[in-house]
């Protein structure tokens, strides 16, 4: 017996021994790189809803074969991002005006709930949350991301649910989240395209931000129903955006 084989341990079932962990083994798989790829495209409003993913395109477009693209839209299919129809097949998912509206009267309605509860902030760490998502805001605007944006726009909504320490209040917010994304990826597309950019969205949260500190509810209840709902209802004419 040669001493390599002296010096190899031998396993005590009879099966070889497990892999030693490598730095590829929490690598994202192709199929979640695509997905991740996809949902950025539809947070960043590059795919509008309705719009179809047609399988020639995407796959052009991502790099890929359709086996993993197909996966990968069964995952955004599962977030409720994507939705199939039999004419259609797989589509970016397309809230109605009421599905707007229902979301942002539940989103509002928790918002109200929690600034009533949780302001003036008691806990220092819960406004601490509240300040690192709009850095987190900062930066993704300052590189253009509108995607990232939108999610660290939902942490920072999600900081101000978590003002007043409800956790049932904070629980059901959770449970919109892919809708309250999509809501705020519109939300975002229309007043960039309309009348602030990416640094004044952010602006616009700092104020936010500022009024909660102060610890004046009123003033921060009354900047929240200002706050994007008239994004959806209506679009500034030129003379207001001036």
């Amino acid at each position: 017996m040669s001493a390599e084989a002296l010096a190899a341990p031998s396993p005590r079932d009879g099966r070889p021994p497990a892999p030693a962990a490598g730095r590829l083994r929490n690598k994202p798989s192709l199929v979640e790189m695509a997905a991740e790829e996809m949902r950025r495209m539809i947070l960043s409003g590059e795919l509008q809803p309705a719009e179809r993913l047609l399988e020639e395109r995407m796959t052009e477009v991502l790099g890929i074969s359709r086996p993993p693209l197909r996966e990968a839209i069964q995952i955004l299919q599962n977030e409720g991002l994507v939705v199939r129809s039999p004419r259609r097949g797989a589509t970016v998912i397309a809230l109605s005006q009421d599905d707007v509206q229902e979301i942002l009267l539940l989103r509002t309605s928790m918002e109200q709930l929690a600034v009533r509860h949780g302001i003036p902030v008691r806990d220092p760490e819960r406004l601490e949350r509240c300040r690192a998502a709009l850095d987190d805001m900062r930066a993704s605007a300052a590189a253009g991301d509108r995607a990232q944006l939108v999610e660290r726009g939902y942490a920072f909504h999600a900081a101000i649910i978590g003002l007043a320490g409800l956790r049932r209040v904070t629980d059901i917010y959770e449970s919109l989240h892919r809708q309250l994304l999509i809501c705020m990826a519109m939300n975002l597309y229309a007043r960039e395209h309309y009348y602030e950019d990416l640094t004044a969205h952010v602006e616009r949260h700092q104020e936010l931000l500022e009024l909660i500190e102060s610890g004046d509810t009123d003033a921060v209840l009354h900047a929240l129903a200002e706050h994007g709902e008239r994004s959806f209802t209506r679009h500034p004419r030129p003379e207001e955006s001036a």
